[in-house]
Parts: structure tokens; C-alpha cells; sequence
């Protein structure tokens, strides 16, 4: 019989938590990320002109683009988060109708929809021909051409944001406790009385986290100004790269915007992390109950209209791609067969920066579980899951300005293009995978480790038995994620694509640049179709018709 003294407290890490092995994986996984970001930096700064930072303050172009780079992305996040305030009160006022569920998963096509399609769809409602413009016209306003420049822009930009903002607000109401509601009602609360006393101080803890997400996507939203900036008054830092590097062949030019955009980027992440904190919470009794300011005809009425009035707005340029698309010359276009080489090219790029994303990705949660779980050093873990996000402020076009200038005296960058838009894509992919595959991972080893290790299930049998099963779905819609981004991405192979190895995105972009706009249409079907089709099948497949 064991002693007590033997006996193992409840909190001491297991047997194999002294064993190095798990440790390894997010090691490797860390150590290779490291090094493709750090040569991509240390590249840029050896080509880096000698007087680069008095170059900065004296030239009055790159003034410009960050300066407008800056004002863009203020306004964006301004008008998508203030929005979302509005849409996502609404949603969560009516907690029950009609097609709520439909709408909340229209809300998160424009995350899975590539970018140059939506651009596409918007073009089609708000450009010269589009139902706004012959609606102004109509009304005696004439509004040719407002599309290209910063209005185009913005209207992108709140497309993507507005329902990513709605969904993430949406948690904070959700946190409001019943208890809340009926103390509310009993105290005879009016909307506003609740909104100011209740929401506003919960919504001032989310805000800043949310906007400062959507302020970092806008800032380093490629596809969306290179389509619709209109010149040269405005654009943005990640274009100028683009067109220092691709098009003017200024590498010096280049290297300096990619490193201001590191910095900028940087200092907007440290700033904007000292006005996160979580939100207050406090033990409830789960119990729901309704709002005591559902009853009013002008609520429900203003409503039905913020609901409504974003519902059109992500859905119409959607509806104008299908409908675009399926009007346009589909035989010609679906008998070329450069579509269908840019079409296979895109989904071995998908496939291959998805199971990589998803491979680098498991390695990283392995490690921090092991750190959380079994070595009981949680803060230790949630740093190695961060530097494994740490890639969203070094953009794609900025780890690709790093590779092409490390890799420029070396090999022909061109010749091996296609495997550098996976890896980045593979890499810019991986805080998405971590997010879903961590948190059930954790849970997983905090309820199953004592009773796995006095079972003897172990290795294999664990991940088969136990670790899959509840990691299936996550892992799935990780993979799927990660692939139909990789699918739709714009910004990579802009940089390393050519015409023989053009992707969908890409063939898209030269087709709308060429004005060759009815093939365009057809070649966005064919884009999105693809795209949707890749996530349906790989969270369905992977994750199980249960599970999607």
C-alpha cells in the first residue's frame, strides 16, 4: 500500500512532465518561424540605405503614404466599431427571430470570401454602372467616380469589418448576466438609463481591443487599396512596397517602407495592448432573462432597421458576384485553360499553406500545453502561444519584401516563388489555428492526464482515443481557415507571381486591371465557389458532418 508521503499531491505535474519530448515540437516550430522572420528582417535592414532614417523625414512621399496609411485606417476602424456598436445591440436586443442564425452566418462570409471578389461585388453596387450610382443619378446627384480613393476604401473596409466587429461585440452582451435584466426591470430602467449605466462600461472594456484589430487589418490591407485607391493620393504603405519593388525595381525605396511599416506597426501593438483588460465578471446563476426595453415600438423599429440596413450591405456585393458571374461569358471563360492551371495552382497553394499552418500550429499548442497543464507555468505558455501571433504585425508584403532581398543574390526568387507564397501563407495563417486548437487543447489535458496515466494510454493511443475527438472540430475549421485564406490571398503572390504561374487571385486582379470586366466576373464565380467549397469540404471532412 503507498504511504502517504508518497502519494502525489493533487496539483504536482505528472511522471512525463519531467520528460523534454513535448517540449520540441513548439521549439522546432518557434525556432523556424524565428528564423524566416528574423532573416527576412535582418535582410531589410542590411539593405537599408545609410542615411534611410533622414531619408524618411525628407521625403515627402513616404510622408504622405504614412500619413494617409494612418488617417485611413483611423477612419475605417471609427466607422466599422461604431457601427458594429450599433448592429450588434440590435442582434442583441432581439435575441430570437426569424433568420437571426442566417444573418449571423452572413456576417462571417466577408472572413472566408477572398478579398479581390468582395472588391469585385463592391465595384459592382457603388461603381459607375452600380444600383447606388444610377440610384444618386436618379436623384439629380451626380456621383461618377467617388468609388476610387478614399470613399472606395472606406466602404471596403467597413464590408470587412462591420460584421467581424458585430460578431466580437456580440460577446459582450452575451456576458451580461440575467440578474443584470431584472434588476434593470425592477429598478424601471429606460434604453438609454440601461445602455449608459450598463453596456457603455462593458462595451468601453471591449472597444478598444476590437478597434484596435480592425485599426491593424485596415492599416495593412493590401488588395483593398491597390484595387480601389485610384493613385497615388492614396495609398497606402503596403502598396507603395508593391510598387517600389515590382514595378519601379527601388529596392532601397522598398526596404525603407517595409521597415517604417515594422515599426509603425509595432508601436501601434505596444500601444494598443495598455488599454486591453479584460472585462469585470462575477459568479452568476446562469439564469436568462429578457431585457425590460424590448416593448417599444420606436426600439424595435430602429432595430429592424440597423439589422436590415446591414444585412444589405454585406449581402448585396456578395449577390452582384453570383449574379455578375453567372451573366458573364462562362463557356469562353470556363474553356480556358489558363482559368483552370490558375485554379489548380491556387488549390495546391491552399491545401499545402493549410497543412503546414495546421502542422506548425499543433506543434506550438503541444508545448504550451505541456507548459500549462503538466508544468503548471501558464504565463510561460500563453507567451509562446503569442509569439506564434506575433506574425500579424509583420504583414505578408513585408515578410515577402525580407525574403525577396535575402533571397535576391541567391536564387532566382521568381523561379521559386510558388513555395514562398506557401510559407508565408502557411505562417500568416498560424494565429487562427492556434487560437481554435489551445484552449480545448488545455481543457483536454486538464480533465483526461491523471485518468490517461492510470490507465497506461499513452503516445498514439491517446491522440486516437481521447485528444482527437475533442480536437476534430477545432482542428478542421483551423485547416479549413487557414486554406481558404491561403486560396484567396492577393498580397504574396503579388509579389512573387508571374504570368506563367499566376494564381486565381492574382488572374482576377490582372482581368479587372485589364478592364476585361465580364471575365473578371466569371473568373470571381469560379474564385469564391472554389473557396467555399474548400471550407465546406475540409470542415466537413476533417471535422466530421457532426461536427460542422
Amino acid at each position: 500500500m503507498t504511504s502517504p508521503a508518497r502519494m502525489r499531491p493533487r496539483d504536482a505535474p505528472l511522471p512525463w512532465g519531467r520528460v523534454p519530448g513535448a517540449l520540441v515540437p513548439g521549439g522546432l516550430v518557434l525556432g523556424l518561424i524565428g528564423a524566416l522572420v528574423a532573416g527576412a528582417l535582418v535582410a531589410l535592414l542590411r539593405a537599408a540605405p545609410p542615411d534611410a532614417a533622414a531619408g524618411i523625414w525628407n521625403d515627402a512621399y513616404i510622408g504622405r503614404v504614412v500619413l494617409f496609411t494612418i488617417w485611413q485606417a483611423a477612419l475605417s476602424a471609427l466607422l466599422a466599431v461604431g457601427l458594429g456598436i450599433v448592429v450588434a445591440r440590435a442582434l442583441a436586443r432581439r435575441a430570437a427571430f426569424p433568420g437571426r442564425r442566417a444573418i449571423l452566418r452572413l456576417f462571417g462570409l466577408p472572413l472566408v470570401i477572398p478579398v479581390i471578389v468582395a472588391v469585385l461585388g463592391i465595384v459592382s453596387i457603388y461603381g459607375r454602372e452600380g444600383i447606388v450610382t444610377r440610384a444618386f443619378a436618379a436623384l439629380g446627384w451626380e456621383a461618377d467616380g467617388y468609388l476610387y480613393g478614399l470613399p472606395g476604401i472606406l466602404i471596403a473596409h467597413v464590408f470587412f469589418n462591420l460584421p467581424l466587429s458585430v460578431r466580437l461585440l456580440l460577446f459582450t452582451w452575451q456576458a451580461v448576466p440575467g440578474e443584470t435584466w431584472r434588476l434593470c426591470a425592477q429598478l424601471g430602467m429606460r434604453s438609454g438609463q440601461i445602455f449608459r449605466l450598463v453596456e457603455w462600461p462593458m462595451l468601453r472594456a471591449a472597444i478598444p481591443g476590437v478597434a484596435g484589430l480592425v485599426f491593424l487589418l485596415c492599416f495593412m490591407s493590401f488588395t483593398v487599396v491597390l484595387t480601389l485607391g485610384g493613385g497615388p493620393a492614396a495609398t497606402i504603405i503596403e502598396v507603395a512596397i508593391y510598387q517600389a519593388l515590382r514595378l519601379d525595381f527601388d529596392l532601397a525605396r522598398a526596404v525603407t517602407l517595409a521597415l517604417v511599416q515594422i515599426v509603425l506597426c509595432g508601436v501601434f501593438v505596444a500601444f494598443g495592448l495598455r488599454f486591453v483588460h479584460p472585462p469585470a465578471s462575477a459568479p452568476t446563476e446562469g439564469r436568462a432573462s429578457d431585457r425590460p426595453d424590448l416593448a417599444g415600438r420606436a426600439g424595435r423599429w430602429g432595430d429592424a432597421c440597423a439589422i436590415a440596413l446591414a444585412t444589405l450591405f454585406v449581402a448585396l456585393p456578395l449577390a452582384a458576384v453570383v449574379a455578375a458571374g453567372l451573366s458573364g461569358p462562362l463557356a469562353t471563360v470556363l474553356g480556358d485553360a489558363t482559368l483552370w492551371r490558375a485554379a489548380a495552382r491556387s488549390l495546391a497553394i491552399a491545401l499545402s499553406a493549410g497543412l503546414l499552418s495546421l502542422a506548425l500550429g499543433w506543434g506550438i499548442v503541444i508545448t504550451s500545453r505541456e507548459l500549462a497543464a503538466r508544468r503548471h507555468r501558464p504565463r510561460l505558455a500563453d507567451s509562446i502561444e503569442a509569439s506564434g501571433s506575433l506574425v500579424l504585425v509583420v504583414s505578408p508584403i513585408v515578410l515577402g519584401t525580407g525574403l525577396f532581398v535575402l533571397l535576391l543574390p541567391l536564387v532566382d526568387v521568381l523561379s521559386v516563388g510558388l513555395g514562398l507564397v506557401v510559407a508565408i501563407n502557411a505562417v500568416m495563417g498560424l494565429p487562427y489555428v492556434i487560437r481554435l486548437l489551445a484552449p480545448p487543447a488545455r481543457r483536454m489535458a486538464e480533465h483526461h492526464d491523471r485518468l490517461c496515466a492510470s490507465l497506461g494510454i499513452a503516445g498514439l493511443d491517446r491522440l486516437r482515443l481521447i485528444d482527437w475527438p475533442a480536437l476534430r472540430r477545432p482542428a478542421a475549421l483551423g485547416l479549413a481557415l487557414a486554406s481558404a485564406l491561403a486560396m484567396g490571398d492577393l498580397g504574396a503572390i503579388a509579389l512573387f507571381g508571374t504570368r506563367e504561374t499566376a494564381t486565381l487571385p492574382l488572374l482576377l486582379y490582372q482581368r479587372m486591371a485589364s478592364y476585361r470586366l465580364d471575365e473578371a466576373a466569371v473568373t470571381a464565380l469560379v474564385l469564391v465557389t472554389m473557396c467555399l467549397l474548400l471550407f465546406v469540404v475540409i470542415e466537413r471532412g476533417v471535422g466530421g458532418r457532426d461536427h460542422a
